[in-house]
């Protein structure tokens, strides 16, 4: 490639190394962080919460498609916005984007590191977090179609491993365990139970959180328009199904209240089933290390094509848009994620915001992140939809403009919720979106050459 051409990534993505991509960026949202919402909002709370925050992912999910196959563009929501809105509003979704998929890893890696620590107890769990970042960030660089073959390998096994958790606990399910106390001890819908549903919707999102990461790797996609409609609207079903499953099961095998505080409800809830020594116990506690390193290595991807995408288009240094000549993977950009990551881990003992550890408030700004670029996804699909009728849109929202404008409603007010909850968390990450969108519009304005507009993205394979 000379100098004078604008990077590009290869093309090698099928409809099921995307549904991998897309199952797997969240699967681990399945294994640990949602209970904590029952502590909110109890059992009864917590699934009218959820069932809300899945209507909104699945409405989101089947109109987000419209945009990811008419500009698949690997920056996904940044080229959306930079199309519809310009500079200034392609920087609001790029970075918001960039925070949800910057800042989660670090929180999966210390899962990882944890979860390794319980079973090699000498391990020190920030060591084996950087291991799991030496790793992936390398599969990552040797090229996209092995690091995408590995993602639904593991996903497979994760999606089966959530199958054998809820039949082995089955039997021991009763709708008396699961709605006893099920409002955290309230009256149903009463001021205080609302409250804490409310104040459960970021576990709620954990769901499903990253699932539209898909979108950035859109530009390595097979005729994704074709290919990306079937990732992504199997991807969200599936997501739907496992979390009402893994949920309603874990919370009906027993005592809920013991669960609700835990990184592993899972094997909790089976150990109260089958006991201590079961082989099935065992298995998912080894086999429960798929669903993080899943999600973990798929966001090392999504991170990695955001950053390569605001790189390209000059408001990040251009280094970080440098293509490997060998892997055509941006590599560049996936190492400088790579190493604010396992800065984060480092400095997890050594910071806290309100309170909370480094990695307890670093998950809930990349919530913040992915509510921000939800509504700025979906305002550029009512933009485009007026100011760009001929676009070519090989799947388009269906029951529109309903789904966009309930997913649009829902995301802002699951925002105004997380600020209510989070001020100081809040306070952090707008200062974080205001520095890098000042930064972003100074690096642009000193651009000799336009911003490239996604405008004609090659969608043929090779």
């Amino acid at each position: 490639m000379s100098e004078s051409e604008t990077p590009s990534l290869h093309k090698s993505l099928n409809a099921f190394h995307l549904w991998g991509i897309a199952v797997g960026l969240v699967i681990s949202g399945e294994y640990f962080g949602w209970s904590y919402g029952w502590g909110s909002a109890g059992t009864l709370g917590f699934l009218v919460t959820t069932a809300a925050v899945a209507a909104m992912y699945v409405a989101f999910i089947f109109s987000f498609t419209e945009l990811t196959t008419a500009i698949p563009q690997a920056g996904g929501p940044f080229a959306y916005s930079l199309r519809a809105f310009g500079p200034l509003g392609g920087i609001v979704a790029g970075f918001a984007t960039l925070i949800e998929f910057l800042f989660a890893p670090p929180a999966i890696a210390l899962a990882i590191g944890a979860y390794l620590n319980v079973q090699f107890p000498s391990l020190d769990p920030k060591h084996a977090a950087l291991g799991a970042y030496l790793v992936f960030v390398s599969l990552n660089i040797v090229g996209v179609r092995i690091a995408a073959t590995f993602e639904l390998f593991v996903t497979v096994i994760a999606v089966g491993e959530l199958l054998v958790f809820m039949g082995v606990v089955a039997p021991a399910f009763s709708v008396a365990n699961f709605t006893a106390h099920g409002w955290a001890g309230e009256a149903a819908f009463s001021p205080a139970a609302i409250g804490g549903m409310f104040a459960a919707i970021p576990f709620a999102i954990w769901f499903f959180l990253a699932i539209e990461g898909v979108a950035m790797a859109a530009e390595e996609a097979k005729d994704p328009r074709r290919t990306i409609p079937i990732a992504y609207i199997t991807g969200v079903l599936t997501l739907t199904t496992l979390a009402f499953g893994v949920m309603i099961f874990a919370g009906g095998s027993g005592d809920w209240r013991a669960l609700s505080n835990l990184n592993d409800p899972l094997p909790q809830a089976m150990k109260t089933v089958v006991g201590d020594s079961s082989g099935w116990l065992h298995m998912l506690v080894w086999l429960g290390l798929f669903g993080l390193v899943a999600s973990f290595h798929g966001i090392v991807m999504g991170y990695a094509r955001q950053i390569f995408a605001l790189a390209r288009a000059g408001f990040l240094p251009g280094a970080l848009a440098r293509v490997h000549p060998r892997f055509q993977t941006p590599h560049v950009a996936t190492l400088a994620g790579g190493l604010v990551g396992i800065a984060a881990i480092y400095s997890d003992n050594l910071v806290t915001i309100a309170g909370q550890s480094l990695t307890a408030s670093i998950v809930v700004m990349a919530v913040f992140g992915a509510l921000v670029m939800y509504g700025m996804s979906m305002a550029a699909l009512f933009k485009l939809r007026r100011s760009e009728p001929d676009l070519t849109r090989p799947y388009r929202a269906p029951l529109y403009p309903v789904f966009p404008a309930f997913a649009l409603a829902m995301a802002a007010i699951c925002f105004v919720a997380l600020v209510i909850f989070n001020p100081v968390i809040f306070l952090v990450f707008a200062g974080i979106m205001i520095v890098a969108t000042l930064a972003a519009l100074l690096a642009h304005r000193g651009r000799e050459q336009p911003v490239p507009q996604p405008s004609s993205p090659r969608v043929s394979s090779t």
